[in-house]
C-alpha cells in the first residue's frame, strides 16, 4: 500500500482543529486541546491502533468542552476519510473486546462508505474529573458522519467510569488498526460486492 496519511484542518466561530494522521505508524501522538482527559483517550487510539496522531485544537472551552470534543471527532473522521482513499486492499471490517480490571467493551467497525453508530455504554457518574461522559458519544458521532463508517459500541460490564471509557477507546484504536490493516488476498481489490465504498 502507498503511503497513507492526511492532514486536516476545521475553522469555525467555535473551534480550530488541526489533525494529522498516519495509518501506518508506531502509535506516537502529540496532543494540544486543553482537555486533558481526551487526550488520554485519544493516546490510546494511538498507541493500540498504531496510528500516529497529531491533533491541535482551540474551542469555546470557556463555555464547555461540547463543540471541542465534537469537532475534533469531526475533523478525525475527516483525515481518516483522506488517508484511506479508495479503501482498496483494506480488510474493512474490524473487531476487539479490551478488558480493564471489571471493564470489559467491545467495539466493531466497517468502513462501509454508510455512517451509522449503535451506542451502548452507561456510566455510574456523569463526569470523569471534569469530563462530561456524554461527549464520548458526541466525539465518535462525529467520527462517523465523516469517516463514513459504521461502528457498533458495547460495554459489557463494568463499576469505574474511567476504567469503562478506557476499554472504549482501547477497543476502538484495536478495531481500527484491523479494519485498516492490509488484506492481502484483496491487494488492489475494494472489499466490497458493489466495487466501490
Amino acid at each position: 500500500m502507498s503511503e497513507r496519511k492526511a492532514t486536516v484542518t476545521r475553522d469555525t466561530l467555535e473551534t480550530q482543529i488541526t489533525v494529522s494522521v498516519n495509518l501506518d505508524g508506531q502509535g506516537q501522538s502529540s496532543f494540544d486541546t486543553g482537555i486533558p482527559f481526551l487526550e488520554h483517550m485519544l493516546d490510546q487510539i494511538a498507541r493500540h491502533g498504531l496510528i500516529d496522531l497529531d491533533i491541535k485544537a482551540s474551542g469555546d472551552l470557556h463555555i464547555d468542552d461540547h463543540h471541542t470534543a465534537e469537532d475534533i471527532g469531526i475533523t478525525l473522521g475527516q483525515a481518516f476519510a483522506q488517508a484511506l482513499r479508495d479503501k482498496k486492499g483494506i480488510q474493512r471490517y474490524g473487531f476487539a473486546y479490551v478488558p480493564l480490571d471489571e471493564a470489559l467493551s467491545r467495539v466493531v467497525i466497517d468502513f462501509s462508505g454508510r455512517p451509522g453508530i449503535e451506542y451502548r455504554v452507561s456510566y455510574p457518574r456523569e463526569r470523569i474529573g471534569n469530563f462530561d461522559v456524554d461527549l464520548i458519544h458526541e466525539f465518535f458521532q462525529g467520527f462517523v458522519n465523516h469517516a463514513l463508517a459504521t461502528l457498533h459500541i458495547d460495554n459489557l460490564h463494568g463499576e469505574n467510569a474511567h476504567h469503562i471509557a478506557e476499554t472504549v477507546f482501547k477497543a476502538f484504536g484495536r478495531a481500527v488498526r484491523m479494519a485498516v490493516s492490509a488484506d492481502e488476498r484483496m491487494s488492489g481489490v475494494i472489499p466490497s460486492t458493489k466495487g466501490s465504498l
